[in-house]
């Protein structure tokens, strides 16, 4: 069981603090009674907790003593998870005036460390470190998504500094906790979210912030109350193709931390948050025009990247160039491997099935 007293010791307080707190308290009890997980899980839930809350405190502690600039816009791929995200966000990667946080800077932000320094290769190895326990106690998860300390990362890595992020469901079975995600007000996500990347901004400041989580689906009004520039990527994808998908993700994960996993269970609870968070981003994306808000479709990629990348742009009136078009040219076989992957899982793995999946998601 982990001990809410000693968690809570390490919680910063501020004057946007109210919601973490609550955020902070449903997490743990969800944990210590929903959870069932092993000593280890429970030592592993433990760490992580406290160390989101110490890079909190970094942050805070960081952000204060900041001048107020303008920080760079973001461009946010969103779509269902495993609906080819990945493998766009990578492609929009290669583009030198687009910058992700990447996994190490996550993982250790701060003191910032300089490009190319000591202090930031030394933060590499520690990442290469989590990432090494991460494939013990979690083996085989390369296969559904490959984490590298140098390369981009999904922003729910961020959204943890508030305590609201969907990455806590995917360690441990905490429906209580989901249901109270699904329901909340996400801002204050965002404002610890827009502090980590002005923060960065110190050593390294973009053209453009490029930015992916699926999480993101259903929280346009707060992302746009905290960054009113962004423009937004939406992939979609058949959900009965994607569902299985990240309920086979959340299955490898929990299964270095959990006793018992009950299958059906997370099929319900994975279907009905994204079911819900589609539905609010139904509603929201209906007031953005496409030059905020562009969808475009996973066969598209799949087939024809170049083109698909070149209507994006388009879109946005970016510029692209030649560097770029042969830097994106020479990842898309490794990028349509991987989004192409098969893996042995099924709806009827977790409880689901095609059509109840088409029905929850409105897809045609």
């Amino acid at each position: 069981m982990l001990n809410k007293r000693i968690i809570v010791e390490s919680f910063v307080a501020d004057e946007n603090s109210s919601t973490s707190f609550e955020s902070l308290n449903v997490l743990i009890d969800s944990i210590n009674k929903e959870a069932d997980l092993t000593f280890f899980g429970e030592k592993a839930a433990s760490y992580q907790i406290k160390q989101h809350l110490r890079n909190r405190h970094l942050i805070a502690s960081e952000f204060k003593d900041l001048n107020t600039q303008k920080i760079s816009s973001p461009i946010i791929v969103i779509g269902l998870p495993r609906s080819g995200t990945t493998f766009l966000f990578n492609l929009l990667a290669k583009d030198k005036l687009n910058r992700s946080p990447l996994f190490w800077e996550m993982m250790n932000p701060l003191p910032l460390a300089k490009p190319n320094s000591i202090r930031e290769k030394y933060r590499v190895l520690r990442s290469d470190a989590i990432l090494y326990f991460k494939e013990k106690y979690i083996p085989n998860l390369d296969d559904l998504h490959k984490i590298r300390s140098i390369s981009p990362e999904e922003c729910l890595l961020i959204k943890v500094f508030a305590l609201q992020s969907i990455m806590y469901f995917y360690m441990a079975n905490t429906p209580t906790y989901l249901e109270y995600l699904k329901g909340s007000d996400t801002s204050e996500s965002y404002i610890w979210h827009s502090r980590f990347l002005r923060i960065l901004e110190e050593t390294s400041k973009p053209e453009r912030w490029l930015l992916k989580d699926p999480s993101h689906l259903g929280n346009l009004d707060e992302i746009l109350s905290i960054y009113p520039e962004a423009k937004f990527i939406h992939i979609t994808r058949d959900p009965s193709e994607t569902l299985p998908s990240i309920c086979s993700l959340t299955h490898q994960v929990r299964r270095g931390f959990s006793n018992t996993i009950n299958l059906n269970e997370l099929g319900q609870q994975t279907l009905d948050f994204w079911s819900a968070s589609n539905d609010k981003n139904e509603k929201q994306k209906a007031y953005l025009t496409s030059q905020k808000y562009f969808t475009v479709q996973y066969r598209d990629l799949i087939e024809d990247p170049i083109n698909l990348i070149k209507d994006i742009y388009r879109n946005f009136k970016f510029h692209l160039n030649e560097d770029t078009l042969m830097s994106m040219e020479s990842y898309i076989e490794i990028g349509k491997k991987e989004a192409k992957a098969k893996h042995k899982y099924t709806l009827e793995d977790y409880g689901l099935t095609r059509e109840e999946v088409h029905n929850k998601l409105n897809f045609d």
